[in-house]
Protein backbone atom coordinates (compact mmCIF):
# COMPACT_ATOMS: atom_id res chain seq x y z
CA UNK A 1 0.00 0.00 0.00
CA UNK A 2 1.62 3.45 -0.83
CA UNK A 3 2.31 5.49 1.93
CA UNK A 4 -0.51 8.10 2.81
CA UNK A 5 -0.27 11.42 3.94
CA UNK A 6 -1.16 12.18 7.40
CA UNK A 7 -5.33 13.33 6.27
CA UNK A 8 -5.75 10.68 4.10
CA UNK A 9 -4.55 8.20 7.16
CA UNK A 10 -6.96 9.51 9.54
CA UNK A 11 -9.74 9.24 6.96
CA UNK A 12 -9.10 6.08 6.08
CA UNK A 13 -8.76 5.18 9.31
CA UNK A 14 -11.82 7.37 10.83
CA UNK A 15 -13.85 5.30 7.46
CA UNK A 16 -13.17 1.90 9.33
CA UNK A 17 -13.57 3.10 12.78
CA UNK A 18 -17.41 3.68 11.79
CA UNK A 19 -17.50 0.37 9.94
CA UNK A 20 -16.53 -1.92 12.90
CA UNK A 21 -17.33 0.41 15.79
CA UNK A 22 -21.00 -0.96 15.95
CA UNK A 23 -22.96 -3.48 17.99
CA UNK A 24 -22.24 -5.99 15.01
CA UNK A 25 -19.08 -6.11 16.34
CA UNK A 26 -20.43 -7.47 19.94
CA UNK A 27 -21.61 -10.44 18.38
CA UNK A 28 -18.32 -12.16 17.65
CA UNK A 29 -16.30 -10.27 20.51
CA UNK A 30 -15.11 -11.08 23.82
CA UNK A 31 -16.78 -7.79 25.03
CA UNK A 32 -20.18 -9.82 24.74
CA UNK A 33 -19.80 -11.73 28.01
CA UNK A 34 -19.48 -8.24 30.10
CA UNK A 35 -22.77 -6.79 27.77
CA UNK A 36 -24.52 -9.35 29.77
CA UNK A 37 -24.40 -7.66 33.69
CA UNK A 38 -26.49 -4.26 34.05
CA UNK A 39 -24.43 -3.27 37.39
CA UNK A 40 -21.28 -1.54 37.14
CA UNK A 41 -19.54 -3.75 39.47
CA UNK A 42 -20.27 -7.38 37.62
CA UNK A 43 -19.68 -4.96 34.43
CA UNK A 44 -16.48 -4.64 34.95
CA UNK A 45 -15.51 -7.76 36.88
CA UNK A 46 -16.80 -9.84 34.03
CA UNK A 47 -14.92 -7.35 31.65
CA UNK A 48 -11.72 -8.02 33.73
CA UNK A 49 -11.80 -11.78 33.66
CA UNK A 50 -12.58 -11.98 30.44
CA UNK A 51 -10.07 -9.73 28.96
CA UNK A 52 -7.48 -11.70 31.31
CA UNK A 53 -8.34 -14.57 29.27
CA UNK A 54 -8.45 -12.92 25.96
CA UNK A 55 -5.79 -14.77 24.12
CA UNK A 56 -6.11 -17.35 21.00
CA UNK A 57 -9.11 -18.46 19.32
CA UNK A 58 -12.20 -16.04 19.99
CA UNK A 59 -14.85 -18.76 19.94
CA UNK A 60 -13.19 -20.53 22.97
CA UNK A 61 -12.41 -17.33 24.93
CA UNK A 62 -15.96 -16.51 25.05
CA UNK A 63 -17.18 -20.26 25.38
CA UNK A 64 -14.62 -20.13 28.52
CA UNK A 65 -15.37 -16.98 29.57
CA UNK A 66 -19.09 -17.87 30.00
CA UNK A 67 -18.05 -20.96 31.91
CA UNK A 68 -16.10 -18.22 34.36
CA UNK A 69 -19.15 -16.76 34.56
CA UNK A 70 -21.64 -19.41 35.41
CA UNK A 71 -19.00 -20.73 37.75
CA UNK A 72 -19.65 -17.66 39.50
CA UNK A 73 -23.30 -18.03 39.73
CA UNK A 74 -24.08 -15.25 37.16
CA UNK A 75 -23.18 -13.14 40.05
CA UNK A 76 -19.66 -11.87 40.06
CA UNK A 77 -19.42 -9.18 42.37
CA UNK A 78 -21.63 -10.81 44.73
CA UNK A 79 -19.34 -14.29 44.76
CA UNK A 80 -16.39 -12.12 44.77
CA UNK A 81 -17.33 -9.99 47.55
CA UNK A 82 -18.87 -12.62 49.48
CA UNK A 83 -17.69 -16.26 48.83
CA UNK A 84 -16.95 -18.94 51.61
CA UNK A 85 -13.55 -20.34 51.86
CA UNK A 86 -15.44 -23.73 50.75
CA UNK A 87 -16.88 -22.04 47.32
CA UNK A 88 -13.67 -21.89 46.08
CA UNK A 89 -13.19 -25.54 45.85
CA UNK A 90 -15.54 -25.58 42.46
CA UNK A 91 -13.56 -23.10 40.46
CA UNK A 92 -10.20 -25.48 40.36
CA UNK A 93 -11.38 -27.56 37.58
CA UNK A 94 -11.17 -24.26 35.40
CA UNK A 95 -8.99 -24.03 32.54
CA UNK A 96 -8.03 -21.56 29.81
CA UNK A 97 -4.53 -22.48 27.90
CA UNK A 98 -1.90 -21.57 31.14
CA UNK A 99 -4.91 -19.87 33.05
CA UNK A 100 -6.20 -22.86 35.76
CA UNK A 101 -8.10 -22.79 38.44
CA UNK A 102 -6.12 -21.81 41.26
CA UNK A 103 -4.97 -18.74 39.20
CA UNK A 104 -9.07 -18.26 38.71
CA UNK A 105 -9.34 -18.55 43.02
CA UNK A 106 -6.17 -16.24 43.00
CA UNK A 107 -8.34 -13.68 40.69
CA UNK A 108 -11.26 -14.10 42.97
CA UNK A 109 -9.29 -13.91 46.21
CA UNK A 110 -7.00 -10.40 44.80
CA UNK A 111 -10.48 -8.99 43.50
CA UNK A 112 -12.35 -9.33 46.61
CA UNK A 113 -9.11 -7.42 48.64
CA UNK A 114 -9.20 -4.64 46.34
CA UNK A 115 -13.22 -4.46 47.07
CA UNK A 116 -12.60 -4.30 50.82
CA UNK A 117 -9.41 -2.21 50.72
CA UNK A 118 -8.94 -0.04 48.02
CA UNK A 119 -12.59 1.03 46.67
CA UNK A 120 -12.68 -1.27 43.88
CA UNK A 121 -11.13 -1.51 40.51
CA UNK A 122 -11.77 1.97 39.41
CA UNK A 123 -10.38 3.76 41.55
CA UNK A 124 -6.97 1.76 41.75
CA UNK A 125 -6.67 2.85 38.32
CA UNK A 126 -7.50 6.14 38.79
CA UNK A 127 -5.79 6.91 42.20
CA UNK A 128 -2.09 5.78 40.18
CA UNK A 129 -3.30 7.41 36.84
CA UNK A 130 -1.14 9.93 34.99
CA UNK A 131 -2.62 12.99 32.45
CA UNK A 132 -1.43 11.13 29.21
CA UNK A 133 -1.17 7.45 30.12
CA UNK A 134 -2.17 4.72 32.29
CA UNK A 135 0.83 2.43 32.29
CA UNK A 136 2.19 3.13 35.44
CA UNK A 137 -1.62 2.81 36.84
CA UNK A 138 -1.87 -0.74 35.21
CA UNK A 139 1.81 -1.47 36.92
CA UNK A 140 0.48 -0.21 40.81
CA UNK A 141 -2.66 -2.17 39.75
CA UNK A 142 -0.57 -5.32 39.64
CA UNK A 143 1.43 -4.49 42.70
CA UNK A 144 -1.90 -4.26 44.60
CA UNK A 145 -3.33 -7.28 43.28
CA UNK A 146 -0.67 -9.40 44.13
CA UNK A 147 -0.11 -7.72 47.71
CA UNK A 148 -2.20 -10.52 49.61
CA UNK A 149 -0.46 -13.75 50.06
CA UNK A 150 -0.27 -15.13 46.34
CA UNK A 151 0.79 -17.99 44.22
CA UNK A 152 3.81 -17.35 42.27
CA UNK A 153 2.45 -18.46 39.20
CA UNK A 154 -0.34 -16.64 38.79
CA UNK A 155 1.60 -13.29 38.59
CA UNK A 156 2.33 -13.98 35.24
CA UNK A 157 -1.50 -13.15 34.50
CA UNK A 158 -1.03 -9.61 35.13
CA UNK A 159 1.28 -7.77 32.80
CA UNK A 160 3.32 -5.08 33.89
CA UNK A 161 4.06 -2.23 31.06
CA UNK A 162 7.10 -0.84 33.70
CA UNK A 163 8.94 -4.29 32.36
CA UNK A 164 8.04 -3.23 28.91
CA UNK A 165 4.85 -5.47 28.12
CA UNK A 166 2.47 -4.04 25.75
CA UNK A 167 0.10 -5.17 28.11
CA UNK A 168 -2.65 -5.81 25.76
CA UNK A 169 -5.33 -7.60 27.38
CA UNK A 170 -5.55 -4.91 30.14
CA UNK A 171 -5.44 -2.17 27.82
CA UNK A 172 -8.34 -3.70 26.17
CA UNK A 173 -10.29 -3.87 29.71
CA UNK A 174 -9.54 -0.26 29.99
CA UNK A 175 -10.91 0.22 26.46
CA UNK A 176 -13.90 -1.12 27.55
CA UNK A 177 -14.56 0.72 30.80
CA UNK A 178 -13.06 3.75 30.02
CA UNK A 179 -14.28 4.62 26.25
CA UNK A 180 -17.93 6.16 25.86
CA UNK A 181 -18.56 5.34 21.92
CA UNK A 182 -22.16 5.99 22.00
CA UNK A 183 -22.46 3.01 19.58
CA UNK A 184 -23.32 0.14 22.31
CA UNK A 185 -19.70 -1.53 22.14
CA UNK A 186 -17.59 0.06 24.56
CA UNK A 187 -18.98 0.80 28.48
CA UNK A 188 -17.55 4.10 29.38
CA UNK A 189 -18.61 3.31 33.16
CA UNK A 190 -15.96 4.78 34.44
CA UNK A 191 -16.17 8.24 34.39
CA UNK A 192 -13.08 9.05 36.59
CA UNK A 193 -11.23 8.26 33.72
CA UNK A 194 -10.64 9.80 30.47
CA UNK A 195 -10.31 7.80 26.90
CA UNK A 196 -7.45 10.23 26.27
CA UNK A 197 -4.89 8.49 28.60
CA UNK A 198 -6.27 4.91 27.14
CA UNK A 199 -3.64 2.67 24.58
CA UNK A 200 -4.05 0.76 21.99
CA UNK A 201 -4.42 -3.06 22.69
CA UNK A 202 -1.27 -4.08 20.79
CA UNK A 203 -1.40 -7.77 19.42
CA UNK A 204 -0.25 -9.69 16.03
CA UNK A 205 -3.33 -7.77 14.05
CA UNK A 206 -2.92 -4.41 15.15
CA UNK A 207 0.31 -4.52 15.23
CA UNK A 208 0.95 -5.96 11.83
CA UNK A 209 -1.46 -3.38 10.39
CA UNK A 210 0.04 -0.18 12.15
CA UNK A 211 3.25 -1.17 10.26
CA UNK A 212 2.07 -1.49 7.27
CA UNK A 213 0.16 2.21 7.49
CA UNK A 214 3.58 3.50 8.81
CA UNK A 215 1.79 3.95 12.50
CA UNK A 216 4.49 1.83 13.59
CA UNK A 217 8.38 0.82 13.13
CA UNK A 218 9.30 -1.35 15.64
CA UNK A 219 9.29 -4.76 15.13
CA UNK A 220 8.35 -6.38 18.54
CA UNK A 221 4.92 -5.78 19.90
CA UNK A 222 6.06 -4.57 23.63
CA UNK A 223 6.21 -1.50 25.58
CA UNK A 224 8.33 0.23 23.62
CA UNK A 225 6.32 -0.31 20.35
CA UNK A 226 2.79 0.89 22.28
CA UNK A 227 4.40 3.99 23.31
CA UNK A 228 5.09 4.35 19.96
CA UNK A 229 1.64 3.45 18.74
CA UNK A 230 0.27 5.67 21.20
CA UNK A 231 2.40 8.57 19.85
CA UNK A 232 1.45 8.05 16.44
CA UNK A 233 -2.44 7.63 17.02
CA UNK A 234 -2.66 11.00 19.41
CA UNK A 235 -1.53 12.85 16.47
CA UNK A 236 -4.71 11.60 14.57
CA UNK A 237 -6.93 12.18 17.37
CA UNK A 238 -5.90 13.25 20.80
CA UNK A 239 -9.31 13.24 22.59
CA UNK A 240 -9.83 9.60 21.63
CA UNK A 241 -6.85 7.65 20.33
CA UNK A 242 -7.93 4.35 20.96
CA UNK A 243 -11.00 4.18 18.52
CA UNK A 244 -8.81 3.28 16.07
CA UNK A 245 -8.48 0.02 17.86
CA UNK A 246 -11.78 -0.92 15.46
CA UNK A 247 -10.10 -0.09 12.47
CA UNK A 248 -6.71 -1.65 13.24
CA UNK A 249 -7.99 -5.01 14.50
CA UNK A 250 -10.90 -4.87 12.32
CA UNK A 251 -8.55 -4.35 9.30
CA UNK A 252 -6.50 -7.23 10.59
CA UNK A 253 -8.94 -9.85 11.27
CA UNK A 254 -11.93 -9.01 9.21
CA UNK A 255 -9.97 -8.09 5.93
CA UNK A 256 -6.67 -9.89 6.23
CA UNK A 257 -5.12 -6.33 5.33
Amino acid sequence: MPKLKKQELKDFLEEKVVLYNNPKFIESDPIQIPHQFSKKEDIEISAFLTATIAWGNRKSIIKNANRMMAMLEQSPFQFITQHQESDLEKLIPFVHRTFNGNDFIQFVQSLQHIYKNHQGIEAVFAKHAETDSLQHSIHQFKKIFFEISHLDRTKKHVSDPLKNSAAKRINMFLRWMVRHDKKGVDFGIWNSLSPSQLSCPLDVHSGNVARKLGLLKRKQNDGKALAELDHALRQLDGDDPVKYDFALFGLGVFEGF
